[in-house]
């Protein structure tokens, strides 16, 4: 018996085991057909090991097997390498939480996902597409399907993750938690839309948007809204609110904010309106009779004490924690305004109520000191914190609940940060919308991803989580007798084996 080379009408080779009887050949077996100088050479080793065998004399380490190995890695190209573990656990996540189908390939669902494993402009995205998916396509592609993204799936997004929401938290969203942030844009332009505002980063110059963002207890998302770049914090919490109870037709929730937004209007609006609030307090901004009064309850630790004002119940507790991080943060913003007097470059214009300036006082017509007395004095007030509710809950409950407040600046923190919904790059208004709808889902499946972990006890965070199954890579190739097209995923690590069987 011996291998034989044929040439096939293809131009293709087709490598055969033959058998020389009598002066007659017979095909015993075909290896396979070669279309490159490769494939002939490894599909010759393939016959001369299957020659060994048919003839009894394979030893347990055939000479030729190095080889085999060495041509067929030699033959895997990157783009024969997909990362897969966004699509096997992340795609899970988002088909769980029941987010729709939209065409072939499906961008609204792959952009999502990009925003978790490969946040970054639209432009990186066609990366993703290709590295992620083995899809090729133009940015402008993605552009365009953009203009036509917000108006009609940003309903039913907002409506699948608070059905989501609702199912986690056994049917009853009972207090809701609102806050809102300043998106700036990488552009100097302005429109009707990106206006310039007051920005919490220092970017004032820029064209800026508001979005208002609701969350439930753990910092499950329930919906956004957006807001034109010069809107007043204050006139955004009524109007959330509203369209919030109109979309979903549920029962009134208790109002859970930060001081921002307490308000005369906006308590007023709550109020008109039947709803039932937990407000941060200013204690330093309210009366001298009530200032007087909350300064001689003497609230100690964990026993917290309140009085009566004009919008309800005020609500003071005392922390020690908190009380050390006031006193070291006021000793040293009183050592930079020491500093700031000693350099004599301060003017009667640094005379005002912002900050430690407030320690400023004038005497005669230059000379600027520093009033101690009145620094000394506001050590009073440290570790007290202040709540304004008008509900029948226990302090210690309206306490518990204010403190989930943070959850809302966790969820912005994400989505600016892992996230990166900003800065945003995009001038069209379609464009900008779909941009934060993306941002949201991907937002709610950061948090089920969070929630999966620790019932999983998985001891990894989110964001640590993403960086393992980002990793996570299949290999295509095809077999070299049958010619058919196979998949494999490489041999995890021990953790993203946990991940990837982890119960979704």
């Amino acid at each position: 018996m011996f291998v034989r080379k044929k040439k096939n009408k293809s131009g293709t080779l087709s490598i055969q085991i033959i058998s020389k009887t009598k002066g007659k050949y017979k095909v015993i077996k075909t290896i396979g057909c070669a279309k490159t100088k490769r494939e002939e050479e490894l599909m010759v080793l393939l016959a001369d090991t299957e020659l060994e065998r048919i003839e009894g004399n394979q030893s347990l380490f055939v000479e030729h097997d190095d080889l085999v190995v060495e041509n067929f890695v030699e033959s895997i190209a990157n783009d024969h390498l997909q990362i897969i573990g966004s699509e096997l656990i992340l795609g899970k996540i988002y088909n769980k939480i029941g987010y729709p189908k939209c065409g072939c390939p499906d961008y609204f669902r792959n952009l999502v996902l990009c925003r978790l494993v490969y946040p970054g402009s639209k432009l990186k995205t066609v990366d993703y597409f290709r590295w992620h998916l083995n899809i090729d396509i133009s940015v402008y592609t993605i552009y365009r399907f953009l203009d036509e993204l917000n108006s009609k799936l940003k309903p039913d997004i907002e409506k699948i993750t608070y059905e989501y929401t609702k199912k986690l938290l056994k049917g009853k969203v009972g207090v809701v938690f609102y806050d809102m942030t300043t998106l700036y844009f990488e552009a100097s332009d302005e429109d009707d839309y990106r206006i310039p505002g007051f920005n919490k980063d220092g970017k004032h110059q820029q064209p800026q948007i508001l979005i208002g963002l609701l969350v439930s207890s753990h910092g499950y998302p329930i919906g956004y809204q957006i807001f034109e770049g010069n809107t007043s914090e204050t006139k955004t919490l009524i109007p959330v609110i509203e369209s919030f109870q109109e979309k979903f037709n549920i029962d009134k929730p208790v109002i859970v904010a930060d001081a921002a937004l307490l308000s005369v209007k906006n308590i007023h609006a709550l109020q008109d309106n039947g709803y039932k609030y937990i407000l941060g307090a200013r204690l330093k901004n309210e009366t001298d009779e009530i200032k007087e009064q909350v300064l001689e309850l003497k609230v100690e630790e964990d026993k917290p004490k309140e009085l009566k004002c004009k919008y309800g119940r005020l609500i003071v507790s005392f922390s020690s924690k908190r009380a050390h991080n006031d006193r070291k943060n006021r000793q040293k913003g009183m050592k930079r305004l020491e500093k700031k007097v000693t350099s004599g470059k301060l003017t009667k214009e640094h005379i005002n109520n912002r900050g430690y300036n407030k320690y400023l006082k004038l005497s005669g017509d230059v000379n600027i000191s520093i009033d101690y007395e009145k620094y000394e004095a506001d050590s009073a007030w440290d570790g007290l914190k202040g709540y304004v509710t008008n509900t029948n809950l226990t302090r210690n409950k309206v306490i518990g609940n204010y403190s989930q407040l943070w959850q809302v600046e966790k969820a912005f923190r994400i989505s600016k940060t892992d996230l990166r919904i900003r800065p945003i790059y995009h001038r069209i208004k379609d464009r900008i919308e779909a941009h934060i709808c993306i941002c949201f889902t991907a937002y709610a499946i950061f948090k089920e991803l969070e929630r999966l972990l620790k019932n999983n006890q998985i001891g990894l965070s989110a964001e640590k989580a993403i960086e393992q199954i980002k990793e996570i890579r299949q290999l295509q190739y095809v077999l070299p007798k049958s010619r058919q097209m196979k998949t494999k995923i490489l041999k995890p690590t021990e953790v993203q084996a946990k991940l990837l069987e982890m119960e979704i």
